[in-house]
């Protein structure tokens, strides 16, 4: 007579679900991906501040530096910052803007809203890839102008300290009104003409392209409440040399006080975007 001794199955403990954080990580490689396969992104976005600094420097080579006090600079240098936080703002709020009111209009939130990918890995997603390309994006802005403009780069740390805190909460500001804005556009195909334009003013009016002092008080107090302001006169004060301070705004460069703002707008685009995104607009 034989026995039959039973076999004892073990059941394998089910692999547990990937956190929102590794989702989101996922999501950049592939958010980078398409940024870079849309070429007016590239050229109006990830570009456009080297181009600018290039017919700058080419168009004013000839005239004489601009000067503050005793110090002078040439026209590539005194470009340089605005159009470093410009980039800043184009790849975040610009790019953003227009890319998620496009991915609402034709669909594809909705698809992402009958998955299981939590909203705040598409955020990760979104934001990560602002992050990389922005580093990316001033890294040749830099090289361009040191290399091929001459211009003198900072050698102290603190300024590259005050350089990586402008930047990083820049990216992060940028970034987050980036979704918020993308609430405004009613369709995709508006979102351009919707965004693009109020970028572009910010611009002349934040220090970028001409003098901040030379605009009316009533304008610079417009641009004082937004965030490219204070991000080009804290990336001034990396590049330029402390007599500049003097022709900004009551003869300093207010870090402080630019540093406050940009946590402002940070908090406020971090509860319009809880506020306002949805996968699917309610009114679509």
């Amino acid at each position: 007579m034989t026995t039959t001794t039973p076999t004892a199955t073990t059941t394998a403990a089910p692999t547990p679900a990937p956190s929102a954080l590794t989702l989101g990580a996922a999501r950049i490689g592939y958010e980078i991906r398409s940024y870079f396969r849309a070429p007016d992104s590239v050229f109006f976005t990830f570009l456009f501040p080297v181009v600018m600094l290039a017919l700058f420097s080419v168009a004013f080579a000839s005239m004489r530096d601009i000067q503050a006090g005793t110090a002078s600079v040439d026209y590539a240098t005194y470009y340089l910052p605005g159009l470093v936080a410009t980039g800043i703002l184009l790849s975040g709020t610009q790019a953003l803007g227009v890319d998620i009111a496009g991915e609402r209009s034709d669909g594809t939130l909705k698809r992402l809203g009958g998955t299981p990918l939590p909203v705040m890995s598409y955020f990760v997603g979104k934001i990560g890839m602002v992050l990389v390309t922005t580093l990316v994006q001033t890294a040749i802005l830099l090289a361009v102008s040191s290399l091929l403009f001459g211009v003198m780069l900072p050698t102290d740390a603190g300024r590259w300290g005050t350089f990586a805190v402008v930047l990083l909460l820049g990216i992060a500001t940028s970034a987050v009104l980036g979704i918020a804005i993308s609430a405004l556009p009613r369709e995709g195909r508006r979102a351009t003409a919707t965004i693009v334009p109020v970028v572009l003013v910010l611009q002349f009016i934040s220090g970028v392209y001409l003098p901040f002092l030379q605009l009316p008080d009533w304008l610079q107090g417009i641009a004082s409440a937004f965030p490219l302001r204070w991000m080009a006169s804290g990336m001034r004060s990396v590049f330029l040399p402390d007599a500049f301070a003097s022709v900004e705004p009551g003869g300093s460069w207010h870090l402080g006080l630019g540093a406050l703002v940009l946590a402002a707008w940070l908090v406020l685009g971090l509860v319009a975007c809880l506020l306002t995104f949805r996968w699917n607009r309610k009114d679509g």
